[in-house]
């Protein structure tokens, strides 16, 4: 059961990809509700299941939207869209720190940028200013999409009337 099944809020807002086996769990503890389904069942030895591909909680689930997501190199890749934000190329990436660690730079969703190879070492331990070097885009903390998109790479196609274009 390695599927992977979008969850969402009683409000319909997307806020998770879980197991499939996760997701029959929520369904038969009547915590969720199947929304979307497919063509295929899963059986036991007494009962057929629809086989979800989108559920929905029953009861709204209070999402905290103020608190530090874990930074990884996968989410701010995609947060950058996969393109260095010194020079827009799409090769050879790699993390930067804006104000370098050596600076006194930390590890935060405002301070780590895509950079490619190339860039990240001409940038060196040197600040924006000092290399003249600016990240194209102001980096912040991304919205909940970009971590289902990190979850789930490969969205099904009957997930995309409940998520945002990307």
């Amino acid at each position: 059961m390695a599927q992977q099944v979008l969850v969402l809020n009683a409000t319909y807002e997307p806020i998770n990809v879980c197991t499939l086996q996760r997701a029959v769990v929520l369904v038969l503890k009547n915590k969720a509700e199947v929304l979307e389904r497919a063509a295929k069942h899963l059986r036991s030895a007494t009962a057929s299941f629809a086989y979800p591909l989108v559920i929905r909680l029953v009861s709204y689930v209070r999402v905290p939207r103020n608190e530090k997501r874990k930074i990884s190199r996968r989410a701010v890749f995609a947060r950058d869209d996969y393109r260095c934000q010194y020079c827009g190329v799409t090769a050879h990436l790699t993390v930067d720190h804006v104000i370098p660690r050596s600076r006194g730079g930390s590890s935060t969703w405002d301070n780590v940028v895509t950079s490619c190879a190339p860039c990240n070492v001409r940038k060196a331990d040197r600040l924006p200013d000092e290399a003249g070097m600016h990240p194209r885009v102001t980096p912040k903390a991304p919205p909940q999409d970009v971590f289902i998109a990190v979850a789930a790479p490969r969205r099904p196609k009957s997930w995309e009337p409940y998520l945002r274009p990307v």
